[in-house]
This record gives structure tokens, sequence and C-alpha cells, in this order.
């Protein structure tokens, strides 16, 4: 199972919410290329960066970080948060992002993320599905649709999506443990499809019961910035 840290930005620096509460905010570092060079250190390779502050203005805002990171580092970086426009993505992809990840304009502008990826490939772009309730959320979690989180997936895996980033937002932050049940389902209803594990990750066992069930990579966050995981264990 591929492991791969995350790094939210608020301000330029590294930091946790619960749950997607702004309100419940844990600053964790200063300094986001420190962060991303121990996960280097340690053996990592790929990298979930969040531009939380682009996720709530709508428009991409820390690509400075994006490109300290891609420059300085080798790790391959998924990135995401407020990518609402081809301008937005091109500065994406031109500060070093290898892939990145549309969640909320695949449910609101559906016809540019499908542009996106048949421009791009499904390598390069990855689906975003965040779900409460079994419904899907957008805006940094915000606000949560009416729309069912398997149909959402269908409908994309149709047009040829190979990766998607599933975020149990009632567990993420909580390191309680992660939705597996859920991202089984998952592999069930649409085989071949690279289901990337995201929230309630919280030790290693965690992981490992995401690993024994199949689950092709998980991201973890707070856990390994709280010490609940360390880096030598992975």
């Amino acid at each position: 199972m591929e492991i791969i840290p995350a790094i939210d930005l608020i301000n330029g620096k590294c930091v946790r919410l619960v749950q997607g509460d702004y309100a419940q905010k844990t600053i964790y570092s200063d300094n986001p290329l420190e962060v991303a060079k121990r996960f280097e250190a340690s053996g990592i390779s790929r990298l979930h960066l969040v531009d939380l502050d682009g996720a709530k203005a709508q428009h991409i805002v820390n690509h400075r970080v994006l490109r300290d990171i891609a420059t300085k580092t080798s790790l391959e970086i998924d990135f995401g948060g407020g990518l609402k426009t081809d301008a937005d993505l091109r500065i994406a992809f031109d500060n070093g992002a290898a892939m990145v990840t549309g969640g909320s304009i695949a449910v609101n502008n559906p016809e540019t993320f499908l542009r996106w990826l048949e421009d791009y490939g499904a390598d390069k772009i990855i689906l975003g599905a965040d779900t409460k309730d079994g419904k899907i959320a957008v805006s940094g979690w915000t606000e949560t649709t009416d729309i069912e989180l398997t149909e959402f997936i269908a409908g994309y895996r149709a047009k040829g999506i190979t990766q998607v980033i599933c975020t149990d937002i009632g567990r993420d932050g909580m390191m309680q443990g992660p939705a597996t049940e859920l991202y089984k389902k998952l592999l069930e209803m649409f085989p071949g499809l690279y289901v990337i594990a995201s929230g309630g990750v919280g030790s290693i066992s965690d992981l490992l019961e995401l690993s024994n069930a199949g689950i092709p990579a998980a991201i973890t966050g707070k856990a390994l910035y709280e010490g609940k995981i360390r880096l030598e264990e992975i």
C-alpha cells in the first residue's frame, strides 16, 4: 500500500483541521519545506499538498509553497485546493505539481473538469470525493450536496478517471480509525480504481487494516504530526 503524507496549508504554514473546520486549526510548522524534506528523507515518494486558503478563496493561493517543495525535493506532489479555472491548473503544473485533485470543480463545473481529464490524462487528474454521511461535500467541506458518493464516482469512472481520493469528513483529524468498509465497497463497485483512503488514520494498525483490506493507498496527516505514527515505523 502506498502511504501518502499530507501537508495542509494556511498562510503558508503547515496546519491540520478537525473535520474540515477552519476554526479548529492547529499549526504544526511554519516551514512546510522542512516537513516535506523529512518525509523525503524517510523514503516517502509522494505528497498530498492541500491549499486550504485556495479552497476557501476559490482560486489557487499557496503556489509558492508548491514551487518551493517541488524544486527542492524529489517528491511527486498531488496538489489540490482552489483549482477552479484553466489558469489555476496552469499555475499548479507550472509550479511543480505532478498531479492535481479536483473536488468542488468536478461537482460545480463538470464540463471544465472533464476537459482537464481529456487534455491532461487520468494520470494527472485525480477525482476528489469528499463525503459526509454518504453525500458529496464541496468548497472546503463547508457545503454538503445531495449527490450520492457512489453515483458521483460512477459518473467519472465512466469518463475515464482512474484515481480517487475519498475523504470521510466525519473521521478527518479525529484519528479514530478510517472508513475501511467504505473503501472496500468502492473497490468492489469499481474494480481497478486506485482508491486513496483519507481521514481517520491514527495508528500503524489503521494502516495495516487498510492494507489488509486491499486498499491501494492511504493519506495520513495528523497522526504523523502528533507522533501517533512515526516515519520510522512506516
